[in-house]
Order: structure tokens, then sequence, then C-alpha cells
């Protein structure tokens, strides 16, 4: 942690000083006289942070720093940068490819593709709106479901049909459909599974599907089907599960759901824009 101050020339008292308070800050004052073969993977992590804290940066640049860790270490650390980044009260610009750790570290998130921007804004406002499709699909875990769907105008009412049902928009999605003179054809729907509600039997709303795995993560389940074709995904809280499927779905099961209107994601199938 020291090697950058001595080649500075910095006078030993204040690199004591410095490396001292870094490590007070990560936690690991107690390693200080260890050699780096003698560090776990998380421990090493902090030295690499303490040797840019001693030098107080006006903004600390980290490049996939946690990328490396499994993913019990990667949680921690995580954690742990978020503490770090209250502490010192510097900021940092933080590279990933992972976007939970972008989502729980960032104020603000700059998502690319290609070498362009596709979005910026606070982790709530690019998951409630994502800007297109590749935002929609990268941004929420799991990501979100798609599907080739038709909006309708009727008596000048815009509604979802997707195959034999019929979603009702709410007010507020109309009046901007509206404002943007969007016309009905094909688009591509979004839905995030948590959104998706199981219904009993068939209605005007639901949406038939067949279950292909399920997941059971304790609090929630992750049902995998197929419907209108498409891989899809479905996360429900346990407590809203029938009593008979409190443990999971079998292959092949059938089930029926449906979504909130206001819940939707409405993307241009060209252009990949979303149209609300």
């Amino acid at each position: 942690m020291a090697f950058g101050l001595k080649l500075r020339k910095v006078p030993k008292a204040e690199i004591d000083e410095k490396v001292k308070e870094a490590a007070e800050i990560l936690g690991i004052t107690e390693y200080l006289q260890r050699k780096p073969k003698a560090l776990s993977g998380g421990q090493r992590q902090r030295v690499a942070i303490g040797r840019a804290i001693v030098r107080k940066p006006q903004v600390f640049l980290m490049d996939e720093p946690l990328s490396n860790l499994d993913a019990k270490l990667r949680n921690q650390m995580r954690a742990e940068l978020i503490k770090l980044r209250q502490t010192v009260n510097t900021t940092f610009v933080y590279v990933t490819h992972d976007q939970t750790e972008a989502m729980t570290l960032g104020d603000r998130i700059v998502i690319m593709k290609d070498g362009y921007i596709q979005q910026i804004g606070t982790p709530q406002e690019v998951f409630d709106h994502p800007a297109n499709l590749f935002v929609a699909g990268f941004i929420g875990s799991p990501q979100m479901n798609f599907f080739d769907a038709e909006l309708v105008v009727s008596s000048g009412k815009y509604a979802v049909k997707l195959e034999d049902a019929t979603i009702d928009l709410p007010q507020d999605i109309q009046r901007t459909l509206k404002a943007k003179n969007v016309a009905g054809g094909k688009i591509v729907l979004g839905i995030r599974p948590e959104h998706v509600k199981l219904t009993n039997g068939r209605s005007k709303d639901s949406i038939a599907a067949k279950v292909d795995v399920s997941e059971m993560m304790g609090s929630e389940l992750y049902v995998h089907v197929t419907a209108v074709g498409k891989d899809s995904v479905m996360r429900i809280a346990t407590v809203d599960l029938p009593a008979e499927n409190r443990y999971g779905f079998k292959y092949g099961d059938q089930l029926n759901f449906t979504f909130d209107g206001s819940l939707a994601h409405l993307f241009d199938p060209e252009t990949g824009l979303n149209l609300i």
C-alpha cells in the first residue's frame, strides 16, 4: 500500500499515517505485516483499493475489480465498496459487465453497447423506464420477458393483443401513445418476471403457458415456461402460490398468467426504442 508513496518520496511518518488510515477504513489493519501470498482474494482486493486510497485521488477508476472473485466474496466486496464510497466521499467511476454491480453500486448508470451510450440514469430510472430493448434485457434479474405482440387501436383507445389475450392499457400510457402519434401494429411487449401473475383458468386477458423448469429459491419460485412460442420466466413469491404448488411445478404443467398493463413495456420492433 505504501509503494506508490515511497516512489513519490513522501516522508515515512506521513506514509505510515496514510496507510494506517486506509487500513482502518478497509478493515485490514491486522494484515499489514503479512506477505501478499498469505492474504485471501478478498484481502488482496482490499489492499489494491487501499493503494489507491492512500493517494487521496479526486476520482477512483475501477475496471471490473470483482470479476475474478467467487460469488460469495463478490457479494461481500460489493457491500465493502458501498461502505467505502460513503466513507471517503469521493467520486467512483466503476466499469462492469455485471448489472447487479451497476444497480447496487451506482448513483447513476451509463449503459453502453458497441461503444455507444444507450441510456444514462439512476438505477431506478433505467429499471422502470428502459430506453430500448438492449437496456431492458440487460437490467433486471431474471431478465425481462419479450413477446411479439400487436398494439391495437379501437375507438381511440390502445390495447395490447397477445395471441387471443387482450390487455388494456392505463390512461397515462394511453396519453403517451397518443401524444407520440403511435399507430397500431406489431410491437415487442416486455414484461418483467416479477410482474407476471398466475390466474385461475382462462380469461380475455390471460395467456397460456407450459412449464419447462421450476427453480425453488426459498422465498421465491422461478418458473421457466414456454408461452406464445417464447421461453419466458415467472418470478413468484412462494406466499402467492397455491398450496399444492408451494414447492414448485412439474415439467409439462399448464399454467395461465396475466400482467398489469401499467407495468408493460412497449418497444418498436424495428428501432428497438421504448414507445412509452
